[in-house]
């Protein structure tokens, strides 16, 4: 099976996390993992890094941490997200060398462009549906995605609102891989484990 979900965390780490995180990874459909947490102290994204660098090593997952380089290099993790506001590739490189480095690049062909002259692991364009991680995100058109295979070989990232009755579309459009967050951790009818199995 190919393995098509960029798994984003959910907002807060609660209670049964880590359970149900391993159990979402065990079914092996998941690429990436991202920790994406916001106005949490760094010692303790340091401690939480820990327990899913076990989790993410266990299930052959590579684990990406959101925004900052810096960090990403200092709990281990495979790669770094960088967003438009997070310092650029270059800078992320002195951090992460050889590891994954991944850019958002909205729905713009022009930061899509000026994002691919510095070769990064990966290019993530969005958002295509109405996403609670990010309600105000600008929406993409999802004619990008054909355009950005066309011009480049890199992975591409679909995010934003995606679920088990859209992501298709997405995939046959260009995307390479699809994030996953709010469908996944805060579904109302299905629990992680079940929900992730929807996706094949």
């Amino acid at each position: 099976m190919k393995r098509l979900v960029y798994l984003i965390s959910p907002k807060k780490i609660y209670k049964n996390f880590y359970s149900d995180l391993n159990k979402v990874l065990a079914y092996k459909n998941v690429n990436f993992f991202q920790l994406r947490l916001k106005k949490i102290p760094e010692n303790k994204i340091i401690s939480i890094s820990k327990k899913i660098r076990n989790l993410t090593k266990k299930y052959n997952v590579k684990f990406i941490i959101n925004d900052s380089a810096k960090l990403a290099k200092i709990v281990g993790a495979d790669g770094c997200h960088i967003g438009q506001l997070d310092g650029t590739i270059i800078d992320a490189k002195k951090y992460m060398k050889k590891k994954i480095i991944g850019i958002t690049c909205h729905g713009s062909k022009v930061i899509a462009y000026r994002a691919l002259k510095n070769n990064p692991s990966y290019i993530a364009f969005g958002s295509f549906f109405k996403s609670s991680l990010k309600p105000n995100a600008k929406r993409a058109n999802l004619k990008i995605l054909k355009w950005a295979k066309k011009i480049t070989n890199r992975p591409i990232v679909a995010i934003g609102g995606i679920t088990d009755k859209n992501y298709k579309k997405l995939i046959l459009e260009g995307a390479n891989y699809i994030a996953l967050s709010s469908y996944i951790w805060d579904n109302p009818s299905l629990k992680p484990e079940l929900a992730i199995r929807k996706i094949k």
